[in-house]
C-alpha cells in the first residue's frame, strides 16, 4: 500500500512539473523576440574577449551552460570508471605485434597532439576550441591504448583524479572569484577576459580528453568472451 502511494505521489509530482514546464515554454514561445540574436551577438562580440562567435557564446555569453555541460561530462567519466571491471584502467595485457598499427602510432600520435594544440589555439578566432581539441587528444589516447602503449595517468591515483576534475574546478573557481569580486557569476573582468578564457579552454581540453578516454578504456577489451561453437549467444 505504501509503495502504491509513493508511486502515485511521484507520478503526481512529475505531472505537475511537466505542466509547469509546458506552460513556461508556451509563454516564452508566445513572446516576440525583442532583438535578433545574431545581431545582438555581432554587436557584443568585441567585448567577449575572443573573435569567434561560437567560442564567445560557449565561454562568455552562455558560459553557465558550458560549466554545467562539463559537470555532466565529469560525472559520466566517474560513473564509467566506477563500473570498470578492473582496478586499473590501464590494461597491461593489451599488447600488439601489429607492425602497421605500431607504424601508425609513431606517425599519427605526434601529429594528433600537434593538431589538438592547434585547435585549442585557433578556437579564439576560427573553428576549434576545447571540445574539438579534447576529442582529438582523446583519439590519440585511444590509438595508444589499442597499441598497448603504457599510460600511467590511467592508473588510480592523483593524476587520474586531477585530469578528470581540473577543467571543471578551474571553471568553477573563475566563476566564484568573479562573483566574490562583485561581478555577476562567470562575468570576467574586462582586462582579463581573453587570458581567463584561454586558461579555461586549456584545462578543459585535458579534462575532456581524460573523460572521453576514461569512458573508452573503462571496459577492458581483453576480457571480452568469445561465444563457443553451438552457443546461441
Amino acid at each position: 500500500m505504501m509503495r502504491l502511494l509513493a508511486s502515485a505521489l511521484a507520478i503526481a509530482v512529475c505531472l505537475v512539473f511537466a505542466g509547469a514546464l509546458a506552460a513556461a515554454v508556451w509563454q516564452i514561445a508566445g513572446t516576440p523576440a525583442p532583438v535578433s540574436l545574431p545581431g545582438l551577438l555581432a554587436d557584443n562580440l568585441a567585448a567577449s574577449g575572443v573573435e569567434h562567435p561560437v567560442t564567445a557564446v560557449l565561454l562568455n555569453f552562455r558560459s553557465y551552460d558550458t560549466l554545467l555541460e562539463i559537470g555532466v561530462l565529469v560525472i559520466a567519466g566517474i560513473a564509467g570508471i566506477s563500473m570498470a571491471r578492473t582496478t586499473s584502467l590501464e590494461d597491461p595485457e593489451l599488447r600488439t605485434s601489429d607492425s602497421l598499427l605500431y607504424a601508425l602510432q609513431r606517425w599519427f600520435v605526434p601529429l594528433m597532439l600537434v593538431l589538438a594544440g592547434y585547435l585549442l589555439w585557433a578556437g579564439s578566432d576560427r573553428p576549434g576550441g576545447a571540445f574539438q581539441a579534447g576529442a582529438v587528444l582523446a583519439a590519440s589516447g585511444v590509438m595508444m591504448r589499442l597499441g598497448g602503449i603504457p599510460m600511467p595517468f590511467l592508473r588510480p591515483g592523483l593524476l587520474l583524479r586531477l585530469g578528470l576534475a581540473l577543467g571543471f574546478t578551474v571553471f568553477l573557481l573563475v566563476a566564484v572569484a568573479s562573483a566574490a569580486g562583485g561581478e555577476a557569476f562567470l562575468a570576467y573582468p574586462k582586462a582579463f577576459t581573453k587570458p581567463l578564457i584561454l586558461a579555461i579552454e586549456t584545462v578543459l581540453t585535458f579534462s575532456i580528453a581524460m573523460v572521453l578516454l576514461a569512458l573508452f578504456v573503462s571496459a577492458p577489451v581483453n576480457q571480452a568472451l568469445e561465444p563457443e561453437e553451438g552457443d546461441p549467444g
